[in-house]
């Protein structure tokens, strides 16, 4: 049985449908794909078919008969709670026998991000645990970019990205890889995946792809605007600046990985990022 946690989040319910969309397909010998790996939605507040997950409540965490979990990160928290609630449920599916633990991290490109330490924290901890374990290194999403460096309403990109470029990640291809690992989890243990975009995307590309011009303004102006009008917490604002710095500063662009595995484990060319980008800025 496989279980994902998160899985009513963005990158969790793309996952979900793809696997549902799976078990409905068949081959050219009329079996259906991925129909001996049946699933459960693992969130915080389920709906009926689905088990309560709650990483802040470890009576939830019971992952008995679970042989593959895949956790989609904690996500937006401060790095101690984070790291609490990787703890609990890489312990909890310890106790329970999972065979198997696929994890989606952060790219290795991204360790100047503030957001990185809980990433590494983890992946550290599942090279010490008793799993099986395959760690995801996903890019940022070319989503995540309509939503740090969208057009203004005069048709202005402002976001301080300089002259640097992202690797950006369509985040339906990750999900599509997260399908393949899980439901395949043995050929891929102990293997750690970088998974980042092929055509690194500059503020220049956004302002084409939106009709619209290309304008960066600077960290202390961007600061103060998403402080003004309240569009983070306060953990979260040097999440967004260390992101807006890091893309500018070139250490996003994607030519620092080595062995970008996106392709490969696609089995196919990748979506693009800048229609992914467009598409989310039209909403």
């Amino acid at each position: 049985m496989l279980l994902i946690t998160g899985a009513t989040g963005a990158l969790g319910r793309l996952i979900t449908a793809k696997l549902a969309d799976h078990a409905d397909r068949t081959d050219d010998a009329g079996r259906a794909d991925h129909a001996d790996a049946p699933f459960l939605v693992g969130t915080r507040d389920p709906a009926p078919g689905q088990r309560r997950v709650d990483f802040d409540d470890p009576d939830s965490l019971d992952f008995t008969g679970v042989d593959t979990l895949l956790v989609i990160s904690a996500g937006a928290a401060e790095d101690d709670v984070v790291i609490a609630r990787h703890e609990a449920v890489i312990t909890a599916a310890e106790k329970a026998g999972v065979g198997h633990l696929v994890y989606t991290s952060l790219s290795g490109d991204g360790d100047h991000l503030t957001y990185a330490l809980a990433h590494r924290w983890t992946e550290r901890r599942l090279r010490r645990s008793s799993l099986a374990w395959t760690v995801l290194r996903n890019g940022l999403y070319a989503e995540f970019l309509a939503a740090i460096a969208a057009p203004g309403p005069d048709g202005t990109i402002a976001a301080p990205l300089g002259d640097g470029r992202l690797a950006a990640v369509a985040r339906e291809d990750l999900a599509e890889v997260a399908v393949r690992v899980a439901t395949a989890p043995a050929a891929h243990a102990g293997r750690t995946y970088e998974l980042v975009g092929e055509e690194p995307l500059g503020g220049a590309d956004l302002a084409a792809a939106t009709g619209g011009s290309y304008e960066p303004g600077g960290l202390e102006a961007t600061r103060a605007a998403i402080t003004e009008a309240a569009q983070a917490l306060p953990f979260q604002v040097p999440m967004l600046l260390s992101t807006y710095s890091s893309i500018a500063g070139g250490f996003l662009d994607g030519t620092s990985i080595a062995d970008n595995a996106l392709r490969t484990l696609l089995g196919r060319a990748p979506r693009s990022a800048l229609d992914a980008y467009a598409a989310a800025v039209r909403g």
